[in-house]
């Protein structure tokens, strides 16, 4: 909860077509030998204009690949002089190169349509995308995919996938997706599962909807119609002031409790029957129901960490192998970007230009975190105290920018925090923020970084949403 990402974000390519751009050129490597410059335009490879950064990856991987580049509306041609599978050493400025699939759903939980008016444009995108779910953990419902689309998946080995099932019921689910092509899409997560494509499956819980005994239907019939489905992961909904849909509402925390009651026993059948839990609630849940999160063995590998599940124990965990002098380990970040050198690093991964280092200020360091962080941080703060030998407080910033339910420190906008710095006159030597609330330099409502760090009375630095990320800034 100090670390939930957002759950939308303008981190995503133009739906429109257009070339990639070389971002950056990496010294000492083929790319800056062959004289490739950032701003340089990539038209084909080999003679093959690519279409993502996947198909730009594998072609790119030969041995000295010729490239067609434009540079100030020229085109030529150079061969990079490397050996095979080596990197050229550039990164792009996008991952989608052709039109981004956008999403065809008209969900009524969906996040986007909970923004208020009058933000910029890209983030009202919804894109419903496979190549972006296996680059970057985005969820996908599958109803624009096509045989081609499988075949490619399949042929190409792009796994993990990231799959929105909400209910098995396909009239429970084509309403929710308000799509009729909701009830029958899930005949693709049967022909992707067959072909030993890893796959994870996300519920959004929307309680009097598809909580209850539906949630019970889906989990029941995902163990026999779906046995080999990685982790299904169930998020509660998040509703913001800006909701219009009538019949949406948040759990109660008996509901939540109750919710919870039925992903423990469905785990325990799955185990049983398949060998993995499968199921996996949401760290909000447990939070809504006031339930203490259960232990590491119940999120297995965590694979769903970046989901806002298995946040809290991992962060615990860490906690306590750093206190016995054990390595930091944390679950992997969502997708497969880190393994394609060009592909951007988008969203929070982007880079920022705020100077790390908080200064040597005197006074108490001070973690800013939503609503639910300080629920999580509160209890252990005294021992992350000791473990950077100096004086720490909480600053948790009510998100009024959203209003509802909102509470993650992912979703902490500009405006909230520098309105919180204002108003916070007990000492500070440094403000510590969470890298989850930010797209490089830029809060979701397009606040920089900066602008809110001029707000503050000490210096501002971002952290790791993890321990050693904590204790990295504080001490």
């Amino acid at each position: 909860m100090w670390g939930t990402r957002a759950v939308t974000s303008d981190a995503m390519p133009s739906p429109t077509t257009s070339l990639p751009t070389v971002l950056e050129v990496l010294p000492g490597t083929p790319a800056e030998v062959a004289g490739l410059r950032a701003g340089d335009e990539l038209v084909s490879i080999n003679g093959v204009v690519p279409n993502d950064v996947i198909e730009y990856q594998q072609l790119i991987d030969d041995r000295d690949p010729e490239l067609m580049l434009r540079r100030l509306g020229d085109e030529f041609s150079t061969v990079i002089s490397k050996a095979e599978g080596e990197p050229i050493g550039i990164r792009l400025n996008a991952s989608i190169f052709d039109r981004v699939q956008t999403c065809d759903n008209h969900c009524e939980f969906c996040f986007i349509y909970q923004l208020p008016p009058g933000m910029r444009k890209s983030l009202y995108l919804k894109d419903d995308d496979y190549r972006l779910s296996f680059l970057y953990g985005n969820f996908t419902t599958l109803t624009r995919f096509t045989e081609l689309d499988l075949s490619r998946v399949v042929e190409d080995r792009l796994g993990p996938l990231y799959v929105s099932i909400h209910a098995t019921d396909p009239d429970i689910r084509a309403e929710m997706l308000r799509n009729r092509r909701g009830a029958t899409s899930l005949r693709w997560l049967s022909a992707l599962l067959e072909a030993d494509i890893a796959v994870h499956g996300q519920v959004v819980l929307c309680p009097g909807i598809n909580n209850g005994a539906v949630l019970e239907q889906t989990l029941a019939e995902t163990i026999t119609r779906y046995p080999k489905l990685a982790t299904l992961g169930i998020v509660p909904l998040g509703l913001s002031k800006y909701n219009k849909e009538a019949n949406l509402r948040v759990h109660t925390p008996s509901e939540a409790a109750d919710d919870l009651e039925v992903i423990h026993f469905w785990q325990d059948r799955a185990l049983d029957a398949v060998g993995r839990r499968i199921f996996q609630a949401s760290d909000e849940l447990y939070v809504q129901a006031g339930v203490d999160v259960p232990p590491s063995s119940s999120y297995e590998a965590f694979e769903q960490h970046e989901n806002g599940i298995g946040m809290i124990r991992a962060f615990y965990d860490e906690l306590d192998r750093l206190e016995h002098g054990s390595a930091a380990t944390a679950p992997i970040v969502t997708g497969e970007w880190r393994s394609m050198p060009a592909a951007p690093a988008e969203g929070y991964r982007a880079p920022r230009h705020l100077s790390d280092d908080p200064g040597a200020d005197d006074g108490p360091a001070v973690i800013v975190t939503g609503v639910y962080g300080r629920k999580v941080i509160e209890p252990v703060l005294g021992r992350i105290e000791r473990l950077a030998g100096r004086s720490i407080r909480l600053l948790s910033v009510p998100n009024d920018f959203f209003g509802g339910n909102t509470a993650v420190a992912g979703l902490m906008v500009g405006q909230d925090i520098k309105r919180s710095f204002e108003a916070d006159f007990e000492p500070a030597g440094a403000y510590v923020l969470p890298d989850v609330a930010l797209s490089g330099d830029t809060f979701i409502d397009d606040m920089s970084l900066s602008a809110v760090a001029d707000s503050a009375k000490a210096p501002v630095v971002v952290a790791e949403a993890t321990v050693a990320g904590l204790l990295g800034a504080v001490r």
